[in-house]
């Protein structure tokens, strides 16, 4: 079993940044490929990131490339999300979700642990 809490949300201006984290419960925790997905408000969740059980592989959405990166750090059972140049369209619930299978956090919303959300607000 694995519970998952994000933190680090909050309120930033356009162009600012944030750094969310993903902290997780479990001695297994680093053999799990872990996914952050957003939320806006009347839309569905949407991919953002994932990165595998040992950091060596990470994927991003395609329109993120470049102003998002994905981190581990397994000693800590902390997955992080770095976000640069925020704009307000990033407005959004981020959650952070768990699954040994890799195509399963990559291509769906399946994934068997996720956490309870961070609100990310950007201001223009």
């Amino acid at each position: 079993q694995v519970q998952l809490v994000e933190s680090g949300g909050g309120l930033v201006q356009a162009g600012g940044s944030l750094r969310l984290s993903c902290a997780a419960s479990g001695r297994t925790f680093s053999s799990y490929t872990v996914g952050w997905f957003r939320q806006a408000p009347g839309k569905e969740h949407e991919f953002v990131a994932a990165i595998n059980w040992n950091g060596g592989s990470t994927y991003y959405a395609d329109s993120l490339k470049g102003r998002f990166t994905i981190s581990r750090d397994n000693a800590k059972n902390t997955v992080y999300l770095q976000m640069n140049s925020l704009k307000p369209e990033d407005t959004a619930v981020y959650y952070c979700a768990a699954d040994h299978n890799t195509i399963v956090v990559l291509t769906t919303t399946s994934s068997s642990y996720w956490g309870q959300g961070t609100q990310v607000t950007v201001s223009s």
